[in-house]
């Protein structure tokens, strides 16, 4: 079976679940489910591509246990955070705006189809190392795939649950966290979640694919322009006036020392 005879495929299932994932949100009305299923859905299409490739070289399965640990705790991390908490506000904003009686349906398109759109396109580089990696063995490229994931999963995974705490002490209520891996970098899990992705895309290099990592690509965009750091930016320079100076010192997303 073609590489993109199995992408194609991968982008149906990805859309089944997205349409599930919606009428699920219809009956709670409650749009902002799709989050913590953002990640579950890169795992389902990394596990359908296992299937689909054969599953059986260690590339395939180092890249599998990768996403599924990535994602799990990705996908847990918000389920907690936001649970008991009601529609983001976000979703709510987009409700008012569109209409309460239309939404339901508006969100299908706005939200759901097009996360799972966005889902199918940046799974590319999991694709791209899994199928051909049945043709090569694991080299030097991947240890070096393998090390950019450890330490964009620790910043990640590290920064939230700095900032989980930071937030659950009442003392710290309007404060600014520049500790830890917020010394380095304002935004060390969206940091974090770029450099996972840049990982996933040198495992496709490693095994030959090498325009499979536009997703790579496509995701630190989305981080950085999109749904990451600007819209968290400029959120927070309106509501913290001190985080201009954070601003002002600390290094917007590559992580760096502090300006003194």
């Amino acid at each position: 079976m073609g590489f993109f005879e199995i992408y194609i495929q991968g982008f149906l299932v990805v859309m089944v679940m997205m349409s599930i994932l919606w009428i699920i949100s219809v009956i709670k009305t409650d749009a902002s489910i799709v989050d913590p299923f953002w990640s579950l859905g890169f795992i389902l299409a990394a596990a359908f591509y296992l299937v689909r490739t054969g599953g059986t070289e260690s590339r395939q399965i180092l890249l599998f246990v990768l996403v599924l640990i990535w994602g799990l705790r990705l996908s847990l991390f918000l389920l907690r955070r936001n649970w008991g908490k009601g529609e983001d506000y976000r979703y709510q904003d987009f409700r008012k705006r569109f209409g309460e009686q239309r939404y339901w349906w508006f969100s299908f398109f706005q939200v759901f189809l097009l996360q799972g759109f966005l889902q199918w396109l940046i799974s590319a580089p999991l694709l791209g190392a899994m199928y051909y990696s049945r043709d090569n063995s694991l080299n030097l490229l991947d240890l070096l795939a393998l090390s950019v994931w450890i330490i964009g999963f620790s910043f990640e995974a590290g920064g939230d649950y700095q900032l989980a705490r930071f937030k659950a002490d009442p003392a710290n209520r309007g404060k600014i966290l520049d500790t830890g891996f917020w010394k380095y970098t304002r935004h060390p899990n969206y940091f974090g979640d770029s450099a996972v992705w840049w990982a996933y895309g040198l495992f496709a290099i490693a095994a030959g694919a090498w325009l499979t990592a536009a997703g790579s690509v496509l995701m630190t965009y989305l981080l950085i322009k999109v749904s990451g750091v600007a819209m968290l930016e400029r959120s927070l320079k309106d509501k913290k006036p001190e985080y201009r100076e954070y601003i002002r010192k600390t290094s917007a997303f590559l992580p760096w020392f502090p300006k003194n």
